[in-house]
């Protein structure tokens, strides 16, 4: 399912699978460089298994079995986005660069939960 160009800094991705699956690549990717401390543990945990349900998510929907599960699943995707957006905002980051791309993930994450829920929308049966 191809959906509008997305224009970010590193490139477009024209795919919404791909677009989820680089989503949780890049979380992993900043939890990399994130301090490792007694509050940042549990946050860290639960942004990785949510930005990875979102991509998991959606590619179970494109599989779908019915219409029901596919809008269950797409719900799922923009609920999972919500929480990694959560989990982003707790993370306790002093380190200004890790903090920007923290930014810029919280700002993806929100384009992903809208597209989903323009999905959502469209797909309901009238």
């Amino acid at each position: 399912m191809l959906h509008p160009p997305v224009v970010t800094e590193k490139k477009k991705i024209y795919d919404l699978e791909e677009r989820t699956f680089h989503f949780a690549n890049d979380i992993r990717t900043l939890v990399k460089k994130v301090e490792v401390n007694i509050w940042n543990r549990e946050d860290i945990k639960q942004l990785v298994r949510s930005s990875g349900s979102v991509a998991a998510n959606y590619i179970e929907a494109n599989e779908k079995l019915g219409d029901k599960d596919f809008l269950m699943k797409i719900r799922i995707c923009k609920k999972e986005c919500k929480e990694s957006i959560l989990w982003l905002k707790l993370l306790d980051i002093a380190n200004e660069n890790i903090n920007n791309e923290r930014l810029e993930l919280i700002k993806e994450a929100k384009e992903i939960q809208s597209i989903f829920g323009a999905i959502y929308k469209k797909s309901i049966p009238n």
